[in-house]
């Protein structure tokens, strides 16, 4: 199969300036990319999801193409600059509205919200998702999420709403003292004066337009708001005040079906502490 290359935009971002001087380079040398990957050792695919602007290099690749292609630190220059991108195009509006907004109410029904993850749940997973990633790409990915948390404990934090599907609570990700601490983590933030936690129990139904997917709103400083659907292959950002208003009533609909405050933390306790009496069983 013929490898499709992706246009890139090196004004986008550093990830795309990085791809396309590695592809311009590669081009000007007359190297195709099986070519490159054998003369650097690297793995072809990997190389073209960078080229790609897809993830980000590891184990030394920037220093390699620079003696590769005599170019005088200019990949590892360009590196150190895209590694502090570590969100994909797709997601970095996303991320830079969720930095500024004065409000955040969420909710999502397949996973814990980035925002109150431990890092044994992130890793684990961000690996479910990018199961082909090296380690040291994951392990990016996790530090950013990690860094995306710090503003929740700042000295005016968001105020945050996190509606959970009991799927979270009850589906393990990881092993179950991941699971436990999970649990744990979320009674923390719970405990926090700026976040409320509930949970759209089972009982509640499945009669719900949005169910199955997530649904974020944003106030932004200017406080216009906006909101944020995503499901398993899409995410889109919805600023049209109509559509906003939708999804508003849509989100107030799952707040009315959750538990109450109170109730969901001890449904959040039963799990942790069912999670902490796990036993595999018996074959």
């Amino acid at each position: 199969m013929t490898f499709q290359s992706r246009e890139l935009q090196p004004d986008r971002s550093a990830r795309d300036l990085l791809g396309f001087e590695i592809r311009r380079h590669r081009e000007k040398a007359g190297m195709s990319l099986r070519q490159l990957a054998e003369v650097l050792n690297y793995s072809k695919s990997n190389l073209a999801r960078i080229e790609a602007a897809e993830t980000l290099p590891y184990d030394g690749l920037a220093s390699a193409l620079d003696a590769c292609f005599g170019t005088d630190g200019l990949f590892a220059r360009l590196y150190e600059l895209a590694r502090k991108e570590p969100f994909p195009g797709k997601y970095r509006r996303v991320i830079e509205i969720e930095s500024r907004a004065l409000a955040i109410a969420s909710y999502v029904s397949a996973t814990v919200h980035g925002l109150l993850q431990t890092p044994e749940f992130a890793e684990r997973w961000l690996r479910c998702g990018h199961p082909d990633a090296p380690d040291g790409e994951i392990a990016s990915l996790v530090k950013a999420r990690l860094d995306r948390q710090k503003r929740l404990s700042v000295s005016r934090p968001p105020r945050c709403w996190f509606i959970l599907d009991e799927t979270v609570l009850r589906r393990r990700v990881g092993s179950p003292e991941v699971m436990r601490h999970q649990m744990e983590r979320l009674l923390e933030r719970a405990a926090q004066p700026n976040i409320t936690v509930q949970v759209l129990p089972f009982a509640a139904g499945g009669e719900h337009p949005d169910l199955g997917g997530s649904l974020t709103l944003f106030t932004p400083p200017d406080h216009s708001q906006v909101a944020y659907v995503e499901g398993s292959r899409f995410g889109n950002i919805i600023e049209g005040r109509d559509e906003v208003v939708k999804r508003q009533q849509s989100y107030d609909l799952f707040r009315a079906m959750a538990l109450s405050p109170y109730d969901s933390e001890a449904m959040i306790r039963a799990a942790m502490e069912d999670w902490k009496a796990w036993r595999p069983p018996l074959t």
